[in-house]
């Protein structure tokens, strides 16, 4: 079972945004269905949580890279700046 787990948090790595996005989508309109057996119901609903993580690091790091362009005081470009300096 753990190994089961293992790969299936592997997959999920490899997942770009999008993809891991439509799988929480699947898994949601599944669980919300109900007729998804108790023990299948938990298994997904482990999976949702893991790929919700994965899509908050990705979103995570699209922030980190998102940058303001910094004007000098003629108005042109003089450089970057984080978007959200904290």
């Amino acid at each position: 079972m753990e190994a089961e787990a293992e790969n299936a948090n592997g997959d999920i790595k490899a997942m770009s945004f999008e993809q891991a996005l439509d799988a929480l989508e699947s898994i949601v309109n599944d669980l919300e269905r109900g007729d998804v057996p108790l023990e299948q119901s938990i298994r997904i609903y482990e999976r949702g949580e893991a790929l919700k993580a994965h899509c908050d690091r990705l979103l995570k790091a699209a922030e980190d890279k998102v940058e303001k362009i910094r004007l000098s005081r003629e108005g042109q470009p003089a450089g970057v700046e984080p978007l959200d300096p904290q």
